[in-house]
């Protein structure tokens, strides 16, 4: 207990449960953080935040579209007024429409270059500008393994998450000067509601981990990636900034 006391952080993505921003935010609550979690989905993010209350913990919840440039200066704003800056930003809204490319259209790949890369972009900037207020922070931004090894139907999610990781490098060497620190974060399969709807699998015991490739033999939670997430919020990764952090049960060891 005790890892991000006396910590903000802001989480976007939090409302699908399961689900990693949601997963993350608790995880973070019960560390001590004071939580500012943001969706798209108001009646969502809004349970997020009321089950770390109900749990004792401190969270505001925000209706944001991460897509929104004017948005997210909305949104520094109430976590300013909230609670008096920002430590720690998880960049973790996405969406994934899995289609092969020869039949993906421009506005699909559109809509996911949007939400999954250029919204990272706002965040990050965004997240710097509130941090160098506070002497330092860290920057978490969720990429995926589709961002370093080629799958099928991932042609636009794939392009997204690759520019989330050789991004998050750029911005670390940029903000290092300010005490920022910027790391992704890859996961591979975790049951999730984005899963499932892409897969159609009902659960995570119907995720076929030799079809998928998976040397652990199973599907991951989101408190899987949600327990990295923490580290590189947490001041244990004080050294740790333009890494990326694969947690996919050695997927991407083969």
């Amino acid at each position: 207990m005790g890892r991000l006391d006396g910590k903000v952080a802001l989480i976007t993505g939090g409302a699908s449960n399961p689900g990693l921003g949601h997963s993350t935010a608790l995880r973070f609550a019960e560390e001590g953080a004071k939580v500012f979690v943001t969706d798209v989905d108001a009646v969502g993010v809004g349970a997020t935040a009321q089950a770390i209350r109900d749990a004792g913990g401190d969270a505001t919840a925000m209706r944001q579209d991460v897509t929104d440039e004017a948005g997210w200066e909305e949104v520094m704003a109430a976590v300013t007024e909230a609670y008096g800056g920002l430590d720690i930003c998880v960049n973790n809204a996405g969406i994934a429409v899995l289609v092969p490319i020869e039949e993906m259209t421009l506005a699909q790949w559109n809509r996911q270059i949007e939400v999954n890369l250029t919204s990272v972009f706002l965040g990050c900037r965004a997240a710097i500008a509130a941090m160098k207020n506070r002497g330092g922070g860290s920057i978490i931004n969720l990429s995926s393994v589709a961002g370093l090894v080629g799958l099928q139907t991932c042609t636009a999610y794939a392009a997204a998450k690759g520019g989330v990781r050789i991004m998050g490098k750029a911005v670390a060497v940029e903000a290092a000067k300010y005490n920022i620190r910027c790391n992704s974060v890859h996961p591979g399969v975790i049951w999730t509601n984005m899963q499932a709807q892409a897969t159609g699998a009902n659960s995570a015991d119907d995720v076929d981990a030799s079809v998928m490739r998976i040397p652990l033999g199973r599907a991951g939670e989101p408190l899987d990636i949600a327990n990295c997430i923490l580290y590189l919020a947490s001041d244990e990764s004080n050294y740790v900034t333009g890494a990326e952090f694969v947690v996919d049960a050695g997927m991407t060891a083969q």
